[in-house]
């Protein structure tokens, strides 16, 4: 059997840990409006990074599929920005550990990768793992940004409706670390953030501000967030500007805030951001959806 630990590294001095929850996204898959980069990012510009663990992306990454930039001046080359995949210990508003993953998501050694992770889990004694990232939805920007909770364990997902029954979409590292915990009986839950899906290209701090507050709402971490509270207020600003410059977007912005105005005030629809006469899409459907905006994305 293979030794996974060897994909990654311990680091020397590990701060002090009592069953912290892990937070993780990774570069390369859907993220609509960059939700969990920039949850994440913002966590570890603000939150007091320690590095705790790296992991071998020499034998994780395909270099060639997401070439790591390089800057050459004038005739030599100066710096080589190398890929990183870590975890990092941060505090929170009031001084509580927790751990974060990030990095690009793996090009190979899925389930090398994936056990290397829950070896470490069970290392660090790691009390809940959390997923987060985005996804385009036929949502307007104008309303309050809603979060779709997943996970191995219902009682860890509180009060929330299900927008989907059953579909078959790409797999990624992170649906699959979630899969892996859950056949490990180890708890672990993801934020969805719901973005407009005209904005899923942009950046949306909004999405980003959602998810924060529904890990505080799930653990209990408090997190500080004035820079994108600040973001978003200057996007805010951007996107009214440019809806109103175009009566065509205006007038599709104005038919999302009807669909979602008509749903929060049917209590008893079944189908979240839809009237109550529509019907649940096939997998199909949301498949063909699914791939479509990666294919944009790739683009």
């Amino acid at each position: 059997m293979a030794d996974h630990t060897q994909l990654y590294t311990l680091a020397e001095e590990i701060p002090e840990l009592e069953r912290p929850v892990l937070l993780y996204h990774l570069d390369g898959f859907m993220d609509a409006g960059g939700a969990g980069r920039l949850a994440t990012e913002h966590l570890q510009a603000s939150m007091n990074p320690r590095t705790v663990a790296t992991f071998d992306v020499d034998s994780l990454i395909d270099y060639r599929s997401r070439r790591p930039p390089m800057i050459f001046d004038t005739n030599q080359w100066i710096e080589y920005k190398a890929p990183e995949l870590k975890v990092e210990a941060c505090e929170d508003a009031v001084g509580v550990p927790f751990l974060v993953l990030t990095g690009p998501e793996p090009d190979r050694l899925w389930e090398g990768f994936t056990a290397a992770v829950i070896s470490l889990i069970d290392r660090l004694d790691v009390s809940l793992s959390v997923g987060l990232h985005g996804i385009p939805m036929a949502v307007p920007h104008t309303r309050e940004t809603e979060l779709t909770p997943h996970g191995n364990r219902p009682d860890l997902l509180g009060e929330s409706p299900s927008w989907i029954s059953r579909v078959e979409v790409p797999g990624s590292v992170c649906a699959l670390l979630e899969y892996r915990l859950g056949q490990k009986d180890k708890d672990a839950i993801g934020f969805t953030a719901h973005v407009p899906h005209y904005l899923s290209q942009a950046e949306y701090p909004a999405a980003a501000i959602a998810l924060l507050n529904g890990i505080t709402a799930a653990t209990g971490l408090a997190f500080r967030a004035d820079e994108l509270e600040e973001a978003q207020r200057l996007a805010r600003k951007q996107i009214d500007e440019q809806v109103a410059a175009s009566e065509e977007i205006a007038e599709a912005v104005r038919g999302l805030e009807a669909r979602f105005d008509a749903v929060a005030a049917a209590a008893s629809t079944s189908l979240p951001l839809a009237g109550p006469d529509a019907r649940m899409p096939s997998g199909e459907e949301i498949a063909a959806e699914f791939e479509r905006f990666l294919a944009e994305r790739e683009e």
